[in-house]
C-alpha cells in the first residue's frame, strides 16, 4: 500500500498477551514462525499496579487490560498519568453480565456491590485511571465485531488533533454461561499500543493510515495465529500485530459496513 497523501503515526510502545501469546516480546517471535507458542497457557495476568486485595478481586478484564497498558506505556516510556487513553472491548466483563443476569433472576438481594460496579462497560478504564493517577481523558469503545477497528480509528484522531501520543488498550474475555451460545467468545485476550503524532526515538514503527470506503473484507489473521487466539473476539487485532512482528505490511481493519481502516506498516529506520 502506497503510504503517498496517508496520515501517518508511529508505535511507540507494543503489548500482546493470550495464554498462547504471553508478552509482546515472546508472542513477535511466534507470529513471525520463529519459535512455538508455550506447551502450557499461561496463567492470568497479575498486574502489579493493583494492591494485593484488589489484585486477586480484580476481573479478567481488568486484569488483562491494565497489564497490556502498563507494557505498552513502559515500552514507550510515556507516564501512565498524563496520557489519554482509549479502551475498546466488544462486550465488556461477559462473566460478571452472566452472574449479573442469574443472580437478579433468581436472588436479586444477594447481588455483590463489587460485582455490580464492575459489570459496566467502562470498569477497566475506571480501575485504570485510578490506579495511574491519571486525570487525562478516557475514552470507552463499543461496536461489536468492528470494535478492534473502531477503537483504534479513535486514537489515532486523538493522537492527531492533540499533538501528544494516546494509550489504545483492546481486550475481551470468554463468554459464560447462556451468553456463551450467543456471543461465542473464548480465552483472553488484551492489546495495546501507545500512539504518537511525532516521530521518537522510542518508535517501534511506523503507521500509514486512512479511512477507506470499500467493498473488500478486512484483513484476516493467518490460522495459526488464529489458533493462538483461542476464539477470542478481540482476534481482529492480529493482523496488525502480524505487521508489527514483521516491521511491515498492510492491513484493513473493519469500521462497519463498507468502511475500513486502511494501515500501512512499516519499519523505523535507526
Amino acid at each position: 500500500m502506497s503510504v503517498a497523501g496517508l496520515r501517518s503515526v508511529w508505535i511507540d510502545g507494543i503489548a500482546l498477551w493470550a495464554p498462547r501469546l504471553p508478552g509482546w516480546d515472546e508472542a513477535a517471535a511466534i507470529l513471525r514462525g520463529e519459535q512455538e507458542p508455550p506447551a502450557e497457557p499461561a496463567r492470568r495476568p497479575s498486574p502489579a499496579l493493583l494492591p494485593p486485595t484488589e489484585r486477586r478481586r480484580a476481573p479478567d478484564t481488568v486484569a488483562v487490560s491494565m497489564e497490556v497498558a502498563a507494557r505498552a506505556c513502559a515500552v514507550a516510556g510515556v507516564e501512565p498519568a498524563r496520557t489519554a487513553s482509549v479502551f475498546a472491548s466488544t462486550h465488556g466483563d461477559l462473566a460478571i453480565s452472566d452472574y449479573m443476569c442469574e443472580t437478579l433472576a433468581k436472588t436479586p438481594s444477594l447481588t455483590s456491590p463489587t460485582k455490580f460496579h464492575n459489570s459496566v462497560h467502562n470498569a477497566a478504564a475506571g480501575y485504570w485511571t485510578i490506579a495511574t493517577g491519571c486525570y487525562e481523558p478516557y475514552t470507552a469503545v463499543s461496536a461489536f465485531h468492528h470494535t478492534y477497528g473502531q477503537g483504534l480509528l479513535e486514537a489515532l484522531v486523538q493522537a492527531a488533533t492533540s499533538g501528544a501520543p494516546v494509550l489504545y488498550v483492546a481486550y475481551d474475555i470468554e463468554a459464560k454461561g447462556p451468553m456463551a451460545t450467543v456471543v461465542p467468545s473464548r480465552s483472553m485476550l488484551g492489546a495495546a499500543l501507545v500512539v504518537s503524532p511525532t516521530p521518537s526515538a522510542r518508535a517501534q514503527a511506523a503507521l500509514a493510515w486512512e479511512v477507506a470506503a470499500s467493498p473488500a473484507p478486512a484483513s484476516r489473521a493467518r490460522p495459526a495465529s488464529l489458533a493462538l487466539a483461542g476464539g477470542n473476539d478481540m482476534a481482529p487485532c492480529l493482523p496488525l500485530y502480524e505487521a508489527l512482528a514483521t516491521g511491515e505490511g498492510t492491513v484493513s481493519l473493519s469500521l462497519g459496513t463498507g468502511l475500513l481502516l486502511r494501515l500501512g506498516v512499516s519499519r523505523v529506520e535507526a
